[in-house]
């Protein structure tokens, strides 16, 4: 390897993700920092994630410096990850998708990099946000928005029996984001899933028979399935809701036959 490539792959190590761009500082000349890009991908020390998105290769490791974390909030200048990425970045959930689901104001055609897929989920608005520190760049939603996301698309993305998992791992939510991102969905349904799901937990979440007294106050008059996984069921008079028939909750595994 000549020098200046070594230079430049030293510079480069030093944030996950780059672009063309980022390497044109060194050169002044798109055409020649495209030519340098492609030198260090012929040395196998450079990697192309998708288009004009780039990561370094490990010298120790061989594996790519960008984990799926950081991939996905560079895909766009508005995306973060959320539902069950969200889940997986705090270590709530146990059991890893290979699917990565990146919010995004823009959307974004998805794509496969290192045995990830990365799919696209139209942003509702960054509300509950946050930008861990040291964590190279990374946007994710907060317990508690990830929480209520994970409900509302529960039929989309996670299914029920791996929320009902999740909320079990979780501990002490602040109920006032929890009812702020309620308020901004303003869905009855989202507030009958809600409130029964998380009464199921009620101690161990640090939640208040106020918390449950607001989302009464908004679930309407409708009857509802929880889940369209549901065959066979039972109705909760409380919630409105049909929800399966032995629903028991043990260390967050749903026990129940009719599922």
């Amino acid at each position: 390897m000549g020098g200046i490539n070594m230079n430049l792959y030293f510079e480069l190590l030093k944030t996950p993700i780059f672009k063309v761009e980022d390497v044109n500082k060194f050169y002044n000349n798109v055409d020649s920092a495209r030519s340098a890009i492609k030198r260090l991908m012929k040395e196998n020390m450079v990697v192309r994630i998708r288009n004009n998105m780039y990561t370094c290769i490990s010298g120790e490791t061989r594996q790519p410096i960008a984990n799926r974390f950081q991939i996905a909030c560079n895909i766009t200048p508005t995306s973060y990850i959320s539902h069950h990425t969200a889940m997986e970045y705090y270590g709530i959930t146990n059991q890893v998708f290979y699917e990565v689901y990146v919010s995004s104001e823009t959307s974004f055609r998805e794509f496969e990099f290192d045995g990830y897929i990365y799919r696209y989920i139209e942003s509702k608005g960054d509300e509950g946000v946050d930008k861990p520190a040291f964590s190279g760049g990374i946007r994710v939603t907060s317990p508690e928005r990830t929480m209520i996301d994970s409900i509302k698309d529960m039929d989309k993305i996670s299914g029920m029996e791996e929320v009902i998992q999740d909320i079990s791992c979780m501990k002490n939510l602040q109920e006032k984001r929890l009812l702020s991102y309620l308020e901004r969905i303003g869905n009855q349904f989202l507030y009958q899933k809600t409130g029964f799901l998380l009464s199921k937990q009620k101690e161990q979440l640090g939640l208040s028979d106020i918390f449950f007294k607001e989302c009464q106050n908004k679930i309407g008059k409708s009857k509802r399935y929880l889940s369209h996984d549901i065959t066979d069921g039972v109705y909760d008079s409380q919630w409105k809701l049909v929800v399966p028939s032995d629903l028991n909750v043990k260390n967050g595994v749903i026990e129940d036959a009719a599922i």
